[in-house]
């Protein structure tokens, strides 16, 4: 069984390996459908996971992790729940926690990667750079093993001397870890480089957990039959796939890899039903083309921009239109029960609605606050004037709008400020009636007049235009929305101020 009193077990496995820009959530699920147990995600580092907020997307049945910045992190869904294992990267214990905290209850493990030669990990004592520092590997893993529910893990690579790297993963084991995965090179060593089966067996033989092979994929594993060549050349309890899984992922089919051809269309199955980030996907696909990268069907891969365009390459159109429509008839149907549940509520003056503002529900330039600020200009209203605070203990924020005499809120607090004036603004435009400016809605022609007007202005030398900002009616709209509601923060509260 591939759990163990609802934990997940290390031993007898396959698994894909983190792998960074291809561990992402179709590339997981396709080497699930083909055979492996466990799937890696990609490194994701510790400071930019705990800027993180987890937000379920019931559009594309997901759970993601966003960044301030509206950028998706981590997306995983329930097809992999139980087998899908965070790795991060970290050099602090204390972070380590607060990620691992984060995401324990949407995945089956956590891992530290502490194998990773490259300056983007190590720079900040991360990856291999940890390998010099065993006291802090100690403090991360037990304070990881000591902090969550679920199994901790490392993958590692191997120290310059054998002696060195059987003393290091001994100390690893007292920290309580579920299994070492080890990479059979030296930090300095790269694919070209035979893989020391040696060591990883040295490894295998020194402590009781599993030990996960990698480091095969040139050397030995070219077909699924090989995979169990290089569990036995390695000793190990289980293999790691990283680049052969990544050049084919069927490798894992015991029935024998697919066409490379065949396996691109279904990542492009996952990648659009998932809303996988099209360069994302575009850099898959071009890792398992290889040579054919500079073909004439690899140079039209290459020049898409969209999934769409992508879809198109490859004659899954029809595809892409027939996922595209049930996805956004599901998000319609989610909008509507919504909008019956989101009654506003009554207290004093003030007006409130659980409501968060998604960027994505919004086409580019257009936000609810420009709405709001041409329908009071249309109405001959004083300008909306938004009053934000910020929560000391998570710094989240929470935005007050108000306008002819009256109080908005959302009762949600939002990761930025400006999400958070939008939020306001969008419980009084719902709670006057008034459009919003969401994909789909009719157009109320509200900012259109506001859109011409700025594209006159686009010629302008910058500046020209920035004096023209400053004494002028032209004002940009965000810039002038930013005018009416800019806040200072006091002890963790943000106070209306004069722009």
């Amino acid at each position: 069984m591939l759990k163990m009193m609802g934990r997940l077990c290390f031993a007898h496995k396959t698994a894909l390996a983190p792998m960074v820009r291809v561990g992402t959530l179709p590339m997981r699920l396709l080497a699930l459908d083909y055979g492996a147990d466990i799937v890696y995600c990609e490194e994701l580092i510790d400071i930019k996971m705990a800027q993180c907020e987890r937000v379920v997307n019931d559009v594309l049945e997901t759970v993601d992790f966003v960044a301030p910045d509206e950028r998706v992190m981590f997306r995983t869904c329930s097809k992999e729940k139980g087998r899908v294992v965070f790795q991060m990267g970290t050099a602090d214990p204390e972070r380590a926690l607060v990620v691992a905290k984060l995401v324990e209850n949407d995945v089956a493990a956590v891992d530290v990667n502490m194998g990773c030669p490259k300056e983007y990990s190590t720079k900040g004592g991360m990856g291999s750079a940890l390998l010099s520092d065993p006291e802090k590997i100690e403090a991360i893993l037990s304070t990881l093993v000591n902090g969550i529910s679920k199994p901790v893990t490392c993958k590692i690579r191997i120290l310059p001397t054998l002696e060195d790297t059987v003393n290091l993963v001994k100390r690893i084991e007292k920290t309580g870890v579920a299994a070492i995965a080890v990479h059979g090179r030296m930090k300095e060593e790269r694919p070209r480089h035979p893989v020391h089966c040696d060591y990883i067996q040295a490894v295998a033989e020194s402590v009781s957990i599993p030990v996960i092979a990698n480091g095969g994929s040139s050397d030995i594993v070219k077909t699924f039959e090989d995979i169990e060549k290089f569990r036995a050349a390695a000793g190990a309890s289980s293999v790691m796939l990283a680049r052969a899984a990544m050049w084919n992922p069927s490798i894992f089919r015991q029935q024998g890899a697919l066409s490379v051809d065949e396996v691109m269309e279904d990542y492009i199955r996952y990648a659009v039903r998932y809303d996988n980030n099209p360069f994302n996907t575009k850099y898959c696909l071009c890792q398992m083309l290889r040579d054919r990268v500079e073909s004439p069907f690899g140079k039209r891969l290459h020049a898409a921009q969209t999934n769409e365009e992508i879809c198109e390459v490859f004659g899954m159109t029809d595809f892409y239109n027939k996922t595209k429509a049930e996805l956004e008839a599901r998000k319609a149907a989610l909008q509507t029960n919504g909008d019956q549940t989101e009654q506003p509520k009554h207290e004093d003056d003030l007006i409130t609605m659980p409501v968060r503002f998604e960027r994505r529900d919004y086409p580019p330039q257009i936000t609810p606050k420009m709405y709001l600020l041409e329908w009071s200009r249309k109405e001959k209203l004083d300008q909306p004037v938004y009053e934000t605070e910020q929560r000391t203990q998570d710094r989240a924020f929470q935005s007050t709008v108000i306008i002819d005499s009256k109080k908005y809120r959302s009762a949600l607090w939002e990761k930025s400020k400006k999400f958070a004036e939008q939020a306001a603004a969008i419980v009084c435009l719902r709670t006057l009636g008034l459009p919003e400016g969401r994909i789909g809605e009719e157009h109320s022609g509200l900012v259109n007049k506001r859109k011409r007007d700025d594209k006159k202005c686009a010629a302008l030398d910058d500046s020209e235009s920035a004096a023209r900002k400053r004494h002028t009616s032209e004002v940009p709209q965000e810039e002038e929305e930013e005018m009416i509601c800019r806040t200072k923060v006091v002890n963790g509260v943000c106070g209306q101020t004069t722009g």
